[in-house]
């Protein structure tokens, strides 16, 4: 399961690579940053298919997915110098309290199944 939580950590930080590199490539008009986004997305997705060996879909997805997307948006103020209003923290707040509910229901859920 550790191995697994790796996979995961390391699937968002090449998410966030490519959504940089993304940024950075200009359209793919830029070659560098276009080979980036391409080498960040194939080894994030590659992470991802090892950690679904042994997290669920749902979670491993929506982590992979909610803590790349604020982990991009921090990218964005601190390299891009994009602006991030009351309403943007508050959004990224609420993706993840979601993160930490899925994950909390969880052990729950399992719970509640072995009871049955």
């Amino acid at each position: 399961m550790k191995r697994s939580i790796f996979y995961l950590c390391l699937a968002i930080l090449f998410e966030s690579f490519g959504s940089t590199m993304l940024k950075l490539s200009a359209g793919f008009t830029v070659l560098w940053p276009s080979l980036g986004v391409v080498t960040g997305f194939l080894a994030s997705f590659t992470c991802l298919s090892f950690a679904l060996k042994n997290i669920s879909l749902t979670t491993a997805y929506a982590t992979w997915s909610g803590v790349g997307t604020a982990l991009t948006a921090v990218i964005g103020v601190v390299l891009f110098h994009e602006h991030l209003s009351m309403l943007k923290v508050s959004a990224l707040i609420l993706i993840i309290t979601g993160i930490v509910v899925m994950n909390k229901a969880k052990p729950q859920e399992a719970a509640a199944a072995s009871n049955n």
